[in-house]
């Protein structure tokens, strides 16, 4: 880019960045979403079965219904708050990218 100025030069550089933030993020997102996803089916299997089972480290021991149910609701609130920061997270760096991206273009096309 022999004829872009320098500091249009970084602010290139700096919309890369933010596209790869904005890629890690959205992979983020979309592992808690698979988590969030196998809480609630667990809890709704749960809801219809008569014993529950958990996986301690290589095994598969039976539990207590309850103590099950109440460890799968803590793990699907905390997945949603992870998420839900995700996605403030990620509408910031989309803000930011927009902004940066409108000042490379209005620079360019002078």
């Amino acid at each position: 880019m022999p004829n872009v100025p320098e500091d249009t030069q970084e602010k290139i550089r700096q919309l890369q960045m933010l596209e790869q933030a904005l890629q890690q993020l959205m992979m983020q997102k979309q592992a808690f979403q698979l988590q969030l996803m196998e809480a609630e089916t667990a809890l709704k299997e749960l809801g219809t079965s008569e014993e529950a089972y958990k996986i301690l480290g290589n095994i598969m021991v039976l539990a207590k219904k309850e103590e099950v149910e109440n460890e799968l609701k803590d793990k699907k609130e905390t997945t949603e708050l992870r998420i839900s920061a995700l996605e403030k997270q990620e509408a910031k760096t989309r803000e930011k990218a927009a902004a940066l991206q409108k000042e490379v273009i209005e620079t360019m096309r002078k």
